[in-house]
């Protein structure tokens, strides 16, 4: 692990748990609420999916969740191209709503894939939700349907977020400042 610090914080977790909130009010009025299945990607989703699913019984959405374990990165701070399913879903999608959760987008080739992917499957919708979007390295044409926080060419941890798999335990999503 090169070294690095992560002192800088970039988004709050009082910024983060006002925007869930709202996050979840978009989605539930426009992504089918109806056989609504929340599909997290690991394992960078799961602080922001389990605050996005604890939020829908504010709007009356019983949805049910599965998650996708993908892989793009390794260890290291870029990613590789190629998306890899380590641990596929167990749902039955067929005719369902699925939103799609991730915690970053940032090539796009994970979320354009895996929204493929559901729609070959037989999903009726599959609408995206990303707690982070960082355009300076997207590869493919693809834009989230529900955006947590537009971000800079940073690579961050924090709320789920990594670093060779240290920092998910963050509340907060920091900066990380690597030194030579």
């Amino acid at each position: 692990m090169r070294v690095h610090d992560v002192k800088e914080i970039l988004i709050d977790k009082h910024a983060i748990a006002e925007r869930v909130d709202q996050l979840v009010d978009a989605v539930a009025d426009g992504c089918g609420a109806d056989h609504l299945i929340v599909v997290g990607i690991l394992k960078g989703s799961f602080m922001f999916l389990a605050d996005l699913m604890r939020s829908f019984h504010r709007h009356d959405v019983h949805p049910r969740i599965d998650f996708l374990t993908l892989s793009s990165y390794g260890s290291g701070t870029t990613s590789s191209g190629e998306v890899e399913i380590i641990h596929d879903i167990r749902e039955d999608i067929i005719g369902a709503n699925v939103l799609l959760v991730d915690d970053i987008l940032d090539t796009g080739r994970t979320l354009a894939s895996t929204k493929k992917l559901l729609i070959e499957r037989g999903a009726e919708s599959v609408c995206t939700c990303v707690l982070l979007d960082k355009k300076a390295h997207r590869a493919v044409e693809f834009e989230a349907d529900h955006v947590g926080f537009p971000i800079d060419d940073h690579f961050v941890v924090g709320y789920g977020l990594d670093y060779d798999n240290f920092y998910r335990e963050l509340p907060h999503i920091a900066k990380v400042t690597f030194h030579d």
